[in-house]
């Protein structure tokens, strides 16, 4: 099953990247020779006009062969330099390259829209237990209450609730709870704690010492909502992406705590385990790390080739083929240092059963 699942998972994932590439080399007029999802020796292929589509060995990615990607490698007639992508404008190469990590990121935004108007569930704002000689005991908060309002602001659920909380250490607020039918105001002072984030780094928080019951509603939103809602999801994801990248490099999140393949396969079955809603969401998440990842400015990856046109439209020239054969050269063992690091990872979080973080 988790097998099953991560070559569904990954498969969407990287169709959908690569078609962003295939569709802008079509739309530019650049003639695409191959098409094709995994790496490797040909397992099946197809040709249709000038596109030979493959399915390939290896399922960890794609590529999308263009003509004239490779100078030096082919000839090209001075007829067929209109349809070759090195003869092509740097914008347009530029919107065939960077096409492939947008898709993933619109991919994401479709999943979470259509996620959003389908409806998820969310922890209502109802108190499952008060801890002793806390804010909320002493306000006179109890089991089953829940909280409606927080200084004149509408809570609908847990997290809206938590969130105004948490930012208001030391400060009084006006709660109204509702209890048995009946409506009341209370008010409780958020004490200051230090609490660890996802990172593992702290920080000063208000808490009033209270934990959710665990009761649910099913949250639908209709479609500006849900548009509006899964652009800023797609964002937030975006950004903790690249803030995660940066600490990284500071050894903030230690390495180990990374993971490759055989986590993905393990996640992927977990999550279609719990459901389609889990696995398309945890998609749409994949989706946006790959976008991120691949506009990260390291050659061989997208990122890096938008760099090397990003020069050369400053320089009005390209960079030699030596300097960017020696960048590809360093990208690369750079990537496959970090593949083997993840492949390091997860091969002893499975002999030591270590759970990931």
């Amino acid at each position: 099953m988790s097998i099953l699942s991560a070559i569904v998972l990954l498969g969407i994932i990287i169709f959908v990247h690569e078609l962003g590439h295939f569709l802008f080399a079509k739309l530019m007029h650049v003639r695409v020779l191959k098409f094709s999802l995994g790496f490797g020796p040909k397992l099946l292929g197809k040709k249709y006009g000038d596109t030979e589509y493959l399915l390939s060995l290896i399922p960890l990615g794609g590529y999308v062969k263009m003509l004239g990607e490779a100078p030096g490698e082919e000839e090209i007639s001075e007829e067929d330099k209109k349809f070759a992508y090195n003869y092509q404008p740097v914008w347009k190469r530029f919107m065939i390259v960077f096409c492939g990590p947008l898709f993933n990121l619109l991919c994401a935004m479709l999943i979470f829209f259509f996620s959003f108007l389908h409806g998820i569930p969310v922890l209502l704002s109802e108190i499952g237990s008060v801890m002793t000689n806390t804010p909320a005991e002493k306000a006179g908060l109890l089991k089953g209450d829940t909280i409606i309002e927080i200084d004149g602001v509408l809570i609908h659920q847990w997290d809206e609730m938590t969130d105004i909380i948490h930012k208001n250490p030391g400060k009084l607020l006006n709660l109204k709870v509702q209890r048995d039918s009946k409506n009341f105001f209370l008010a409780v002072t958020p004490e200051i704690k230090k609490v660890q984030d996802i990172f593992g780094e702290g920080k000063e928080v208000g808490l009033i010492g209270i934990k959710p019951s665990g009761s649910t509603f099913v949250r639908q939103v209709g479609i500006i909502s849900a548009a509006t809602d899964s652009i800023e999801r797609t964002w937030d994801i975006s950004v903790l992406t690249i803030v995660s990248i940066a600490k990284l490099i500071q050894r903030v999140i230690p390495m180990d705590s990374i993971g490759g393949p055989v986590l993905i396969v393990q996640m992927a079955g977990e999550q279609a385990s719990r459901g389609a809603l889990n696995f398309f969401v945890f998609m749409a998440i994949i989706n946006i790390n790959l976008g991120v990842l691949n506009l990260l400015p390291i050659p061989v990856l997208d990122g890096g080739h938008l760099l090397f046109l990003g020069i050369e439209a400053i320089r009005r020239k390209p960079l030699s083929e030596k300097i960017i054969s020696v960048s590809q050269k360093i990208g690369l063992a750079l990537l496959l240092t970090l593949m083997a690091v993840v492949i390091f990872n997860d091969v002893m979080r499975l002999i030591s059963g270590k759970q990931f973080p």
